[in-house]
């Protein structure tokens, strides 16, 4: 009799255990949707969707991402996938400051859950986006094991197009639509391998093909050098250095400002006088002083308070996250392993430009991390021509900006009191994005 209470008690167990498996699995890849959220009042006026992807053969890396359905007409309207820089900044960053339905609402933080409200500027009006937190550590995703391997430039592409095959195979509604990759900042190292690696895999046997049309970068870091060495050239073009100083510079350092021969003391001791001029400039947006995150009229308070928001149990449970992926949420996690393997993703882009590829390349002009002027140097170095000159995109009577299209059907635009993401200008990148991704002239 004991014998079969204790065969009855194992069976029980197994079939327990072989539940919690697959209640496991089903929550590591399960997609969800979304449709309350914390802090914002009432349902969502759109279509959120929440979840994970698996990559590697045991998917041991869970890639996590925030789905929006265009607001228009996801049947036909461009699905875009977003990255944010870093690398390892949560693609929360576009969602809630730069493009996305929702941001924060600026209150002065008391311990309750901060609130968001709703934007007049987002991309999702025309597209559908697939926020993506990447690479493995970025946001909420996580790894289910310690040995998953170290992050790259490089690798970061092909994980990314695993994870576009596996997204589109459990959304194959979408697999026809018009696709472009966008992001920012560090992303321009990572989006233009991305685009190459999908081109690839398009012309292999046993995928289906992605709709890939083109892609989109704002102030994207390109080149290591070039985009060092013109923050000089800006900062004398914006008045933060003198004349004499810049005219030494360029003469002592020879137009190289990152990577100083120590033997060169003349060039170092000029060096740390224009470090002297510029080292309290909030660099990203040259226009808005350095303050502490925790100061309510601090600009990147907004990033406090995001945190308080992405920390909070009832958000997370809202979201969908795996209670056993990750401790606290950091909006950049800049500590994490990461090789750097792609120094100058100009290749790629000439790349991308052989195979047809449509690109917008846009630039805030008060941006000192990755100044314009870097951003139109690698572009002239393509030896493309003109075929739309130098000109003003307007915003009804106002001046928004200035374009300039070449040949390789890729456009440059500046943003008129830009700065290093969308987030400065976002409405003025939204009718830019607008008209680009629509097919018109800006």
């Amino acid at each position: 009799m004991r014998n079969n209470n204790f065969s009855s008690f194992l069976k029980s167990l197994l079939v327990l255990l072989l539940h919690l498996v697959f209640l496991s699995q089903q929550n590591v890849n399960s997609a969800s949707i979304v449709k309350f959220l914390p802090g914002f009042e009432g349902p969502l006026p759109f279509e959120l969707e929440t979840g994970y992807i698996g990559i590697g053969e045991e998917e041991e890396v869970q890639l996590f991402y925030y789905f929006i359905k265009s607001e228009r007409n996801p049947e036909e309207d461009p699905l875009l996938l977003w990255l944010s820089g870093g690398p390892g900044c949560s693609s929360i960053s576009g969602l809630l400051y730069e493009n996305g339905p929702l941001k924060m609402k600026l209150d002065v933080y008391n311990g309750t859950l901060p609130s968001l409200v709703s934007t007049t500027y987002s991309w999702t009006k025309t597209s559908s986006i697939i926020f993506l937190d990447q690479p493995v550590g970025t946001g909420f995703s996580y790894s289910r094991t310690t040995q998953s391997n170290k992050p790259s430039d490089s690798g970061e592409a092909k994980r990314i197009h695993e994870f576009l095959q596996k997204w589109l195979g459990k959304h194959q509604e979408f697999s026809s639509n018009p696709f472009y990759v966008t992001g920012d900042s560090y992303s321009g190292m990572v989006v233009p391998a991305t685009v190459q690696e999908i081109s690839k895999g398009n012309y292999q046997c046993c995928n289906p093909p992605i709709n890939l049309q083109g892609y989109v970068l704002g102030n994207p870091l390109t080149d290591f050098a070039t985009d060092t060495n013109h923050r000089i050239p800006f900062a004398h073009g914006m008045a933060l250095i003198s004349d004499e100083l810049y005219e030494s510079l360029k003469r002592v350092c020879k137009g190289d400002y990152g990577h100083v021969d120590p033997r060169n003391t003349e060039c170092l001791k000029l060096i740390e006088e224009y470090n002297k001029c510029i080292s309290r400039l909030y660099r990203s947006f040259i226009l808005f002083p350095l303050c502490e995150t925790e100061t309510p009229n601090c600009y990147i308070y907004r990033y406090f308070l995001t945190t308080h928001w992405a920390n909070d149990a009832a958000v997370r449970e809202a979201l969908q996250i795996n209670k056993e992926s990750i401790g606290e949420w950091v909006r950049c996690y800049f500590g994490m392993p990461y090789t750097n393997d792609i120094k100058s993703s100009i290749p790629y882009h000439m790349n991308n430009s052989i195979s047809g590829y449509r690109s917008l390349i846009f630039s805030g002009d008060h941006d000192m991390e990755v100044p314009f002027l870097a951003t139109q140097a690698w572009i002239r170095s393509l030896n493309y021509s003109v075929i739309d000159e130098w000109r003003p995109w307007m915003i009804k009577d106002q001046i928004g900006g200035y374009t300039r299209t070449y040949a390789n059907k890729m456009t440059f635009a500046t943003v008129k009191g830009g700065g290093h993401t969308a987030e400065y200008k976002p409405d003025e990148t939204f009718i830019m994005f607008q008209r680009w991704i629509n097919g018109q002239p800006l």
